[in-house]
């Protein structure tokens, strides 16, 4: 078994990875962890550390090679990899999703979308059928689903997450408004609450007057 990460540092990886990407837009082949450190608001010491916990990738007084910082976190987070993705949930959340072209960049595929509502049967969105859900199960059968996105109401959340389970979905994004806790340890699930943000911001605003 490999050293366990915290999740503190697998949050901020997505952020070194965009930050190198803009880095690398902008033609930038070399950095140190002081430069990286005044861009991302983050420590230096705390950028080594985080990066000390998959290897280091850089050079005492020589910096880190942006390209193959930029490749090797892709690699750690598997964005080297194509990730199909089915959306529940045809609303306008599921179909926003669905939309969303910097997803595939990242090789997250959405390869199917699936609804209750008879009236949205057959409408498609970017290339993607809208099936309905009785049709789920062959579905899953006959195609590679790595990820289910839940955008549907939290009153059918969980049961539809425990199907996903049996048909051996290991990992569930959950934008309902519900937190998922499921039997099975191995199925990985990220809730989403858009609303939480919100009420952060709100926090915030409020407490700046």
């Amino acid at each position: 078994m490999g050293k366990e990460i915290s999740q503190a540092v697998i949050r901020r990886m997505p952020r070194y990875y965009r930050y190198l990407g803009e880095l690398l837009d902008e033609g930038v082949e070399r950095i140190s962890s002081n430069e990286l450190s005044a861009r991302m608001n983050v420590t230096a010491s705390q950028i080594r550390q985080d990066l000390n916990n998959f290897g280091g990738f850089g050079q005492q007084g020589y910096g880190y090679n942006v390209k193959y910082l930029y490749e090797e976190i892709g690699k750690i987070m598997g964005l080297n990899e194509q990730h199909n993705i089915i959306v529940i949930g045809a609303g306008n959340l599921g179909q926003a999703l669905a939309n969303y072209m910097k997803f595939e960049k990242l090789g997250f595929v959405i390869v199917g979308i699936f609804d209750i509502n008879p009236a949205l049967k057959g409408k498609v969105v970017r290339g993607n059928q809208i099936t309905m859900l009785d049709e789920l199960d062959d579905f899953v059968a006959n195609h590679k689903v790595d990820i289910a996105a839940l955008t549907m109401p939290k009153e059918n959340a969980a049961d539809v997450a425990n199907r996903l389970v049996q048909l051996g979905i290991k990992a569930i994004w959950n934008f309902a408004h519900v937190d998922l806790e499921l039997l099975d340890q191995d199925v990985v699930v990220e809730n989403v609450h858009l609303s939480d943000s919100l009420m952060q911001l709100s926090y915030n605003i409020v407490k700046s007057r």
